[in-house]
């Protein structure tokens, strides 16, 4: 693949920061031809440089008022341990993210609920039952500093 222009980076850009923007005006403001920037974007799709196309949510908004990190250990790093912790997690719309970690921690999750009730039924009935989860360390979320949605391109 090729490495990425100025005003491909331009183009992606406006695209992370409002991908509903019509190839006419993203075409403008990148300075290209529409046909051009048609192109371009296919191109992206096809090298998988963009992933999908998403709405960004607000989470209180959305009613989801609890937000926590989780810090998760696992008592045993054998395959199938790791592929039913994993499989799990992404199974459930309370983990936004789950990243696999080097350091104290084998797994990091962001996992939003209503409130922290339904955050203890998430621990209880599903998080602690799992099979190799020695230890949970959870972090709340005060507040929101930055929260990038975009990849510096």
């Amino acid at each position: 693949m090729e490495m990425l222009r100025v005003q491909d980076r331009t183009l992606l850009n406006l695209l992370q920061g409002d991908c509903r923007l019509s190839n006419q005006e993203l075409a403008e403001r990148a300075g290209m031809s529409p046909s051009a920037c048609w192109r371009r974007i296919r191109q992206f799709e096809a090298d998988g440089i963009i992933d999908r196309y998403t709405a960004i949510l607000n989470a209180e908004a959305a009613g989801l008022n609890f937000s926590a990190i989780l810090h998760i250990t696992l008592t045993r790093h054998n395959a199938e341990a790791v592929a039913t912790f994993i499989s799990s997690v992404t199974a459930r719309p309370e983990v936004l993210e789950c990243l696999a970690t080097a350091g104290e921690a084998d797994y990091h999750l962001r996992v939003v609920c209503t409130d922290k009730d339904a955050y203890n039924l998430f621990l209880e009935d599903f998080l602690f039952r799992l099979p190799g989860v020695a230890h949970v360390r959870t972090n709340l979320v005060l507040k929101e500093i930055k929260l990038e949605t975009r990849l510096p391109v």
